[in-house]
């Protein structure tokens, strides 16, 4: 197995064998999977329908193929995933053999078959099923009426499957893009957090990819809007990274959605990074980088949204800011254009209008804004006295109001952040 195919199967499956297993191997371990009555039942507890050929074996196709792969793809898109599977398992020369030289070649379906060989045994993904089941992910498969049709745009490497919490209708493909630099200055918070506020309340779906930084920035300022926001991860949906954005990605999951194309339980990795970004970009509209240095995955984000010939906008910064080089690169040799305002996103999506989603401001939450004071420090006693809250209310939503940026706690008590 070479230094990709190592990559591919990630640490948390077996690595793949040398050789390529036989057909009767194959025909075997598949036989397993299909038939094994754990599989079976977890699955069903994911979806009802998982007992039909066709949605299991779309299901297995999602547990064994890496994001991206594109031998998979084109099997699945040319012979259907019940049929692709027979084949691979029966082997170039049976009755399974493609009969027309658009399918993939023999020597690229051998390789696939060594990466996949592993995965096919049931045992690895009875846990990743049932903690699906235990966090409410759904599958969405291909077929189904609440799939993405933007990331049919990714072809071969478009997903096989999609791990959800959360609500479906957020991934419409409407949305906008906002992805930057973990390491962001305030200059980049700032920016990320305006776009995305005022995006988001006018009815624009924010994706990003969940991390620290730029993306953080932009999902909280879209739930402060009462708007929706994506949040497309390399890990399962069910284990938060980074682990200090949990309750974020929680919020998240309860007025837009988490995303993944790999199945709960599965670990995050450089590969899998990479991988997703191409999905960031699929699912928007247009993707501009707010901030990003000359080595920052946004860049990759960027490359992809510009392969697939959607929008793509970069944030100009100061000329000696390092934090801002990458995106002065898109600007001079990838022409991405100059966004400086919302009304040049706005311009970049063609001035199109999307319905507005924006929630009801919970009136408590306006209460308890109100009371605090930027410069006094208050305790909780005296913010619920100013409030008419209870104590118990006041501190909960001081919770809130402290996660998304806009109170800070001291010795003294709390007090409100201008932002």
């Amino acid at each position: 197995m070479n230094d990709a195919e190592r990559t591919a199967a990630g640490p948390d499956l077996a690595p793949t064998a040398r050789r390529t297993p036989s057909p009767a191997e194959m025909r075997a371990a598949l036989r397993n999977v299909r038939e094994d009555a754990r599989f079976l039942a977890a699955a069903v507890g994911i979806r009802p329908d998982a007992g039909e050929p066709g949605v299991r074996d779309a299901l297995i196709w999602g547990l064994v193929a890496e994001p991206g792969d594109g031998v998979a793809g084109a099997l699945v898109a040319a012979l259907g995933a019940t049929e692709a599977l027979d084949m691979v398992a029966g082997g170039y020369g049976g009755s399974g053999m493609p009969a027309d030289d658009e399918r993939p070649a023999a020597g690229a379906v051998r390789d696939g078959r060594r990466r996949w060989a592993p995965r096919l045994d049931p045992e690895p993904h009875l846990a990743g099923l049932r903690a699906a089941a235990r966090v409410g992910a759904r599958l969405l498969l291909p077929t189904d009426p609440e799939w993405p049709p933007s990331v049919a745009d990714l072809g071969a490497h478009a997903p096989l499957a999609l791990w959800l919490r959360g609500d479906p209708a957020a991934l419409a493909g409407s949305g906008v893009a906002l992805v930057g630099a973990r390491a962001s200055s305030s200059y980049g918070e700032h920016v990320a957090g305006e776009f995305a506020g005022e995006l988001a309340a006018e009815g624009r779906v924010i994706v990003s990819g969940g991390a620290y930084g730029i993306d953080g920035t932009a999902h909280r300022a879209a739930l402060r809007a009462g708007g929706m926001t994506v949040a497309v991860l390399a890990g399962g949906v069910d284990r938060p990274y980074p682990s200090g954005h949990a309750q974020l990605f929680e919020r998240i999951a309860a007025s837009g959605a988490l995303v993944s194309e790999v199945a709960c339980g599965v670990a995050p990795t450089k590969w899998r990074f990479l991988a997703r970004n191409r999905l960031i970009s699929a699912l928007s509209a247009a993707t501009i980088v707010v901030e990003a240095g000359q080595r920052s995955g946004s860049l990759n984000t960027a490359g992809h949204a510009a392969a697939l010939g959607r929008p793509l906008g970069a944030v100009p910064g100061p000329i000696t800011s390092t934090a801002s080089a990458g995106c002065h690169r898109l600007l001079r040799d990838y022409d991405a254009c100059c966004v400086t305002s919302v009304a040049d996103v706005r311009e970049l999506l063609g001035g199109a209008p999307v319905a507005a989603t924006r929630r009801a401001e919970d009136p408590d939450m306006v209460r308890l804004a109100d009371a605090l004071n930027v410069r006094v420090a208050r305790g909780s006693t005296e913010l619920a006295q100013r409030s008419g809250l209870s104590i118990d209310r006041v501190e909960a939503l001081l919770g809130v109001l402290e996660l998304d940026g806009g109170a800070v706690r001291s010795e003294r008590g709390w007090r409100s952040v201008l932002r």
